[in-house]
């Protein structure tokens, strides 16, 4: 009974603190109980990344249904749009890390401007990649060492999803200015309502229910892009309307030179780190074509479900590179690196035990997009190699994102170059081809390369650079 008892006061004070992480909390994130505050900002980014979770295994799902080759090009596709993905995702960095800086300095007109700048910035270069992704998106996947077939399935999604790139740049980027004002609960119901749409109208396009037309992949990347449009209204209007901590008033939209060197400077570092994160997955990609379509559909499926389990804890990682850089703007590192560490934990213990729960329920997950023996059997033997790195990929993730809270894309991105261009892509040529272990090989090192990543982001974090980066 006393028991009992406990468990409903204990519940009894969480709820409030729930309803008030999902409501959008107003208080002061560098003043409240760390605890706390990590928890008001973990709740919505957690939820928000579980849904982008979600959209990655439903749009997955429908078009493993339509065959191997289907598959395997949404799996080259991806790997093209990593450019625009390592753009925005840079920029995301320098305007997350300006506007949670200002914040904490207590000066919210500025975080307003950093959010417009980035803004315009996205729109200019995103639109050139729109225009080449159109032209050209048919022969990069040929290049991507696509057969005919797979270019006869993806040829046209290519160019719906690289021409429509404006999209997912705008909602990183603003969706990196709410969370970093302490917004995340903005951040939440965007995605929530972008994939929702998505995930609705995805097998509809893509099999022709009722008046839809049968578009196959293709009608996956547009229902995307309907999702990802709507979604960058509906920030846009609670920029416009101050619906969060971030409010852009006509005051804002003129050019700030100053504001948008300052990200830049930030930004680019962070563009380049991504760049090598996301092309050293192109290289996998193209060393696993050689061993055919079978082989690359299951690993897709295989890291699709990777992403559903590690995007949540992204969210952690978001959380705190909010708490560093609000807290670095109001002139209490210790907090900031405090912060940082609880976070970490919380990490290692979600992933630690999903990791476990993969390994040992792969057949079972991997059949749950394919009834292909060969693609079970091989999207199985992808997850369990890659799962056996979760509790590393805690730290790094969480480490990564507090360097880049901290303005101090830098560290980030040379530990990115040591691990995932000349540590991985080698590695898993010499074990995939040189000696001859297949494509459990390339997953090896895929292990080995977070691993790494982790231990020197850790050692790199506890020398404390990052503490005294300006913006």
């Amino acid at each position: 009974m006393d028991l009992d008892v406990a468990e409903t006061r204990r519940a009894d004070r969480a709820w409030p603190l729930i309803r008030e992480a999902l409501a959008g909390s107003r208080r002061d994130l560098t003043a409240m109980p760390l605890s706390r505050a990590i928890f008001v900002l973990a709740v919505p980014m957690v939820l928000e990344m579980v849904m982008e979770s979600v959209f990655a295994i439903a749009d997955i799902f429908w078009v493993s249904k339509l065959g191997a080759d289907a598959v395997a090009a949404v799996g080259l596709i991806e790997s093209l749009l990593t450019v625009v993905y390592a753009i925005a995702l840079g920029l995301a960095m320098g305007v997350g890390a300006v506007v949670a800086r200002r914040m904490g300095e207590q000066d919210p007109d500025a975080a307003a401007r950093a959010a417009v700048q980035a803004v315009l910035l996205g729109l200019g270069l995103s639109g050139a990649l729109g225009v080449a992704g159109v032209l050209f998106g048919p022969r990069l996947l040929v290049a991507m060492g696509a057969t005919p077939a797979v270019v006869a399935v993806g040829g046209r999604c290519s160019q719906v999803l690289l021409g429509a790139s404006v999209m997912p740049t705008l909602l990183f980027l603003i969706n990196a200015a709410f969370r970093g004002a302490g917004d995340a609960a903005i951040s939440m119901r965007t995605l929530w309502l972008a994939n929702a749409i998505n995930i609705g109208l995805g097998p509809l396009f893509v099999f022709g229910v009722g008046p839809f037309p049968r578009l196959g992949v293709t009608g996956a990347a547009v229902a995307t892009t309907i999702g990802r449009g709507i979604g960058v209204l509906y920030l846009l209007v609670a920029l416009g309307r101050g619906r969060g901590r971030l409010a852009v008033a006509r005051r804002h939209l003129r050019p700030d030179g100053e504001t948008l060197r300052t990200i830049l400077r930030v930004a680019k570092n962070g563009v380049v780190q991504t760049l090598i994160g996301f092309t050293s997955w192109i290289g996998l990609i193209r060393i696993l074509s050689g061993f055919g379509s079978v082989a690359l559909a299951g690993y897709t499926i295989a890291m699709r479900v990777v992403m559903f389990a590690l995007l949540p804890a992204v969210g952690l990682g978001n959380a705190a590179a909010t708490l560093v850089g609000q807290n670095l703007g109001a002139r209490d590192p210790a907090r900031a690196e405090a912060a940082v560490w609880q976070a970490a934990r919380y990490n290692l213990v979600f992933l630690g035990a999903l990791g476990l729960a993969l390994i040992g329920a792969a057949p079972l997950v991997i059949r749950f997009f394919s009834a292909e023996a060969g693609v079970i059997a091989e999207g199985s033997r992808c997850l369990r190699v890659v799962g056996l790195g979760f509790g590393f990929y805690a730290y790094a993730i969480v480490m990564s994102q507090a360097f880049n809270g901290a303005g101090d894309t830098w560290t980030p991105t040379l530990i990115n170059l040591g691990c995932f261009w000349l540590g991985e892509i080698p590695l898993a040529a010499l074990l995939a081809r040189g000696l001859g272990l297949g494509p459990t090989g390339a997953y090896a090192a895929i292990t080995a390369a977070f691993s790494v990543a982790a231990a020197v982001s850790v050692a790199l974090f506890k020398r404390g650079r990052w503490k005294t980066v300006r913006l």
